[in-house]
């Protein structure tokens, strides 16, 4: 079987030099193409350079129509409404598309499901990594046998972080609620101010911390009246979430178009 050809969406970035890495050591696949936003300082300098390996020949571009003719999937974890359009392009076009994008409203996700309706087999995750994944499941069943436990969710990431909780988080919050079988809309705090009054029982919090380089950091505390639980998941470095959008990319190719997650790609679901 020939390599799969990927595009890869904001080359320039911290993730996107992660993705052009591991699409190089990752048997299989093969750096098509490497596009950015329009007037971006990477335009026009060899992908492979940028992200600190030998030269591909493949310029990045901000010309997308270019740079999605004849590729076989798009690595991107950009913008909400650059991931929308380029789900779009991947229904037209009938592409694997990974998205590892956060932020996205429900409109957003409304969007790229449809395009998964129309041709586009998409992985849409918060978070591409194995551990993260796992620490889902753990919360679901640690939620749903301690029914009267507080649960907090805590998150760090680096200073340049836009959208708050993370989208890891908000799994994990949506993780407890499962678990509790409640609606995490409806059980959710998000901010705390002032005189905010006892703590609601059976509501989920978020703490959200920014600083640093901090590439991402989640816990989630369980606290009973004399016991507390805390699961907690550090990555070290970014080359894990992109090591699981290859994974995804990979798996995604013997696939009916369609929405997945993570938990497909790795068996939970």
């Amino acid at each position: 079987m020939s390599d799969l050809k990927v595009a890869v969406a904001g080359a320039g970035g911290r993730m996107g030099g992660a993705n052009i890495r591991a699409i190089v050591a990752t048997p299989g696949l093969t750096v098509h193409s490497a596009f950015d936003r329009s007037g971006a300082p990477p335009i026009g300098k060899d992908a492979g350079e940028l992200a600190g390996v030998d030269a591909l020949g493949v310029a990045i571009t901000d010309n997308v129509e270019a740079a999605l003719s004849g590729a076989d999937a798009i690595i991107d974890f950009t913008a909400p409404a650059n991931s929308v359009a380029l789900a779009n392009e991947a229904a037209k076009r009938g592409l694997i598309h990974i998205i590892g994008t956060t932020g996205c409203s429900e409109a957003d996700d409304a969007a790229i499901a449809a395009a998964a309706a129309n041709g586009a087999r998409i992985v849409k995750d918060g978070n591409f990594s194995l551990g993260v994944n796992l620490l889902l499941g753990l919360v679901r069943q640690a939620a749903a046998a301690l029914p009267d436990f507080d649960i907090e969710v805590l998150e760090m990431h680096h200073n340049k972080k836009v959208d708050a909780p993370s989208g890891t988080a908000l799994m994990l919050g949506k993780a407890a609620a499962r678990g509790r079988n409640v609606d995490l809309r409806t059980h959710s705090v998000r901010v705390r101010d002032g005189h905010t009054g006892a703590r609601e029982a059976g509501s989920i919090g978020f703490a959200t911390l920014r600083g640093g380089n901090v590439i991402g950091e989640h816990k989630v505390i369980l606290a009973g009246p004399a016991e507390r639980i805390e699961l907690t998941h550090i990555a070290d470095n970014r080359a894990l979430f992109a090591d699981g959008a290859m994974r995804a990319a990979l798996w995604a190719r013997d696939q009916r178009p369609g929405l997945y997650s993570m938990a497909d790609v790795l068996g939970f679901n």
